[in-house]
């Protein structure tokens, strides 16, 4: 009886193996014919029973965007972005590998949390506590520029290993002496200054359209950009000019003016550095976007895919040495204007859905911002919920083992063409007007953001 049981085990298995080819090459469909556009039409218009197509079914997007009911394979045709999107989604060197090990690397987002940096030992236990609980980006608010020191530095870095941890400063002035206290620190404990990951994220542009002014004038706030730029070159994988698109969607712009607004500041700056003698290849690679993501998940999505595009036409024109100095490198921070203090539990369904969106779209690295952030210092219950919400989206639900997800999905595919489309209507719109700056001093950043909240409030009420 058990030889008898054992010989029937070995044939199922032996079946199952030889039904595997086939079953791997059938095509489960054959049998059913295929159903043009045309039927598909005649038979919506059928149950609409005489109502109007376009107003029944045919949805208008606060960017003015028609999505319609449905997209089939054929749409894709006309969409030149598809089969060259995915390239520039790999790191550095990680698409020459072409293997299923470098495409999962490259979906491999880093997991960001900011530090308010007061006491600096205070800071640097908060830090590695962090570290052992999932963290691998880290983003140190320094608000005290005075408080800048390499002795200070080397307290807040103490334990932390620059291989083992993206490190981001986001201080409020004395860039450049935190540039040569971080080389400093390096040379000192014979680290290879390349290890370090990370930028000083510096952004005298986004401080002009937030305040209306900066400390000092602009030219020679745009000359302090170039001499840390040039100091910051020794660091090979870290970065200094940060392109803010957060504090555009946080005002409640649209995804077009997000996009456009970002990459007519960003070619400011190429304007700008390359004029005070950085080549077009260095001041790309020394920038790092930072979009703002909403609720509106499939947008969100499209957007971070567009965005790719957009700045791949913009590198071409730069004709760079290296075209790798372009890469684009997207930081994601869930979206604040969306969040209801008087019920912050429900702000975590709303970032979940955003950090969803931004990790499909591609992003680098993401902060999902505790759910209590609009009523004050968050604490530290809601920081380790922040935090486990991607840990979850990473170790369970596996969102890391797949690079571009969306690719071939009909409708995002559409929904990226058209993102990618209006916003580079918009972005030469500003260029027309002599760039960022004069779009700015000239109040048409202002209007337009403007018009898009009325429309918003009009839209809701």
């Amino acid at each position: 009886m058990k030889k008898l049981i054992t010989e029937k085990k070995t044939a199922r298995l032996h079946d199952r193996k030889t039904a595997r080819p086939y079953m791997k090459h059938k095509k489960l469909f054959e049998n059913f014919p295929p159903v043009s556009t045309d039927e598909w039409m005649a038979k919506i218009n059928a149950d609409l029973r005489g109502a109007d197509f376009r107003e029944k079914l045919v949805w208008l997007t606060r960017e003015g965007f028609e999505v319609m009911p449905f997209y089939r394979e054929e749409d894709l045709k006309h969409l030149s972005h598809v089969d060259g999107l995915l390239p520039l989604m790999f790191r550095n060197g990680e698409g020459e590998r072409n293997t299923s090990d470098s495409g999962r690397a490259a979906a491999q987002w880093l997991i960001r949390q900011d530090i308010n940096v007061s006491d600096y030992r205070e800071a640097n236990l908060k830090a590695l506590d962090v570290l052992m609980k999932g963290v691998d980006s880290l983003g140190f608010i320094i608000s005290d520029p005075e408080s800048v020191s390499e002795e200070n530095i080397s307290v807040l870095l103490d334990g932390i290993e620059p291989c083992g941890a993206e490190i981001n400063f986001l201080p409020n002035g004395k860039a450049r002496e935190i540039i040569a206290a971080l080389k400093s620190i390096m040379q000192r404990k014979g680290i290879n200054p390349s290890s370090l990951r990370g930028a000083v994220e510096a952004d005298p542009l986004g401080l002009l359209m937030a305040d209306g002014s900066l400390c000092i004038p602009l030219e020679d706030g745009l000359d302090y950009l170039a001499s840390l730029t040039r100091e910051t070159k020794a660091l090979q994988s870290y970065r200094n000019i940060r392109i803010r698109g957060s504090c555009f969607t946080d005002s409640g712009c649209s995804t077009v003016q997000e996009l456009a607004f970002c990459f007519s500041m960003a070619v400011e700056y190429l304007a700008q550095l390359t004029e005070r003698g950085i080549s077009p290849d260095d001041a790309a690679s020394a920038m790092k976007f930072s979009f703002g993501i909403g609720t509106d998940y499939f947008m969100e999505i499209a957007k971070l895919r567009a965005a790719r595009i957009i700045w791949d036409v913009i590198a071409d024109s730069y004709a760079p040495a290296d075209k790798s100095s372009f890469r684009m490198e997207i930081h994601s921070v869930t979206r604040k204007w969306n969040d209801q203090p008087e019920d912050p539990y429900i702000n975590m369904l709303r970032t979940q859905t955003e950090a969803m969106s931004a990790i499909i779209g591609g992003t680098d690295s993401l902060t999902v911002n505790p759910f209590d952030i609009t009523t004050g210092q968050p604490d530290e219950f809601s920081e380790r919920m922040a935090r486990n919400q991607q840990l979850i989206l990473k170790e369970e639900s596996w969102f890391g083992r797949v690079l571009d997800p969306a690719a071939g999905s009909y409708y995002i595919e559409e929904l990226t063409s058209l993102i990618a489309e209006d916003s580079w209507k918009l972005f030469l719109e500003m260029e027309d007007k002599g760039g960022f700056l004069e779009a700015l001093n000239s109040g048409f950043v202002k209007s337009k953001m403007e018009n898009t909240i009325d429309g918003e409030k009009n839209r809701k009420s």
